[in-house]
């Protein structure tokens, strides 16, 4: 019998870079057939030959005006506000669990889920356009962090854990905000509309919408993938972390700051889309490893990955849609159970 039973049994993994190649690939891929999908059928031949037209090839149209649409107006939104949407609440969480220490953080920590959550309903419930909503919910969701962080200013004790409750504390006052607006809406139409964005969705994505929340989006990214490494540098303590020549408060500081802007742009366009951002980081944790060099762009790439497949069987799977917000609790739920029962995962 071999003496070498322990070597035997380690797990062979793929370096890092190699894993966030092949998810890389795996998201375009995704995207490819995300387009095939859907009520109205555009063949593969068909759909390069709308891009490849549009690229400015000289092809003469063998498609129809309607799957040009189609393709165009419908569905690249959609499948671009997914990818976007997922990533952001991704990279969010591993931000925050990294932030904190804490691996049950999540992205709704500071309240800006529940902030978002009652702008959309206020707006629905005032009766203004979609538009209105997005913009409603993305700015309640800042003014509630900003509430938070103006509590936490003047909350005695350790400043972190003075966050967490700060933010519990506002989440639960905002909650029961929408609580209230869901009681005195009619409920002939603005009860089911607030109940459906609360549900999360991205039905109705437009370009518009689009383009109005890819710049926060992406402003809140880039300071958390260029200062990515140095959340490495929080596991040490703060005294080590100066010793290095890293100011622990400052980066905490742009960290949170940088997770709850894009928790914000996502929660606004998609309603409240739980388990995104707790359960990739930790499934990006198993395959790259706990490097945030290698985490954070692996939470990014595995968030769009994992809500666009979502996103495609929400809008395929029955013949009415169903809210994407409640097929994610349904994944999410079961896995993360999975995950805390196997304690080496879990780290």
């Amino acid at each position: 019998m071999s003496t070498d039973m322990p070597e035997s049994r380690e797990r062979r993994k793929l370096p890092p870079g190699m894993v966030l190649i092949i998810l890389s690939a795996a998201l375009f891929l995704a995207i490819i057939l995300s387009f095939l999908l859907g009520r109205y059928p555009v063949p593969p031949k068909e759909l390069f030959g709308i891009f490849l037209h549009r690229l400015g090839f000289a092809i003469e149209p063998f498609w129809s005006k309607t799957q040009e649409v189609a393709v165009f107006n419908i569905r690249m939104p959609r499948i671009l506000m997914a990818v976007l949407v997922g990533a952001c609440l991704s990279a969010a969480g591993a931000s925050y669990q990294g932030v904190f220490q804490n691996p049950m953080a999540a992205p709704d920590v500071l309240g800006a889920s529940a902030g978002a959550g009652f702008g959309a309903a206020l707006a629905i419930y005032l009766g203004l356009s979609g538009r209105f909503i997005t913009l409603s919910a993305f700015f309640m969701s800042l003014i509630t962090v900003a509430l938070v962080f103006f509590i936490s200013k003047r909350a005695k004790g350790e400043k972190l854990m003075g966050l967490v409750l700060a933010g519990i504390i506002v989440s639960s006052l905002f909650q029961s905000g929408t609580s209230f607006i869901k009681l005195v809406a009619d409920p002939t139409n603005k009860l089911p509309a607030i109940t459906y964005w609360l549900m999360g969705s991205l039905v109705g994505a437009t370009n518009k919408e689009l383009k109005m929340i890819i710049l926060p989006m992406l402003i809140g990214l880039l300071p958390m993938i260029l200062l990515r490494w140095r959340l490495n540098v929080l596991t040490m303590g703060d005294d080590e972390a100066r010793a290095l020549g890293v100011d622990a408060g400052r980066l905490r500081l742009v960290s949170v700051i940088s997770a709850t802007l894009v928790t914000a742009a996502a929660v606004s366009v998609s309603g409240m889309i739980g388990w995104v951002g707790l359960v990739i980081p930790h499934v990006m944790r198993r395959l790259v490893g706990s490097d945030y060099r290698y985490l954070l762009p692996g939470a990014v790439i595995g968030g769009g990955l994992f809500l666009l497949i979502v996103d495609d069987f929400s809008r395929n799977i029955a013949s009415t849609e169903i809210p994407i917000g409640i097929l994610t609790s349904v994944i999410g739920a079961p896995f993360f159970l999975f995950l805390i029962t196997r304690r080496e995962e879990m780290r």
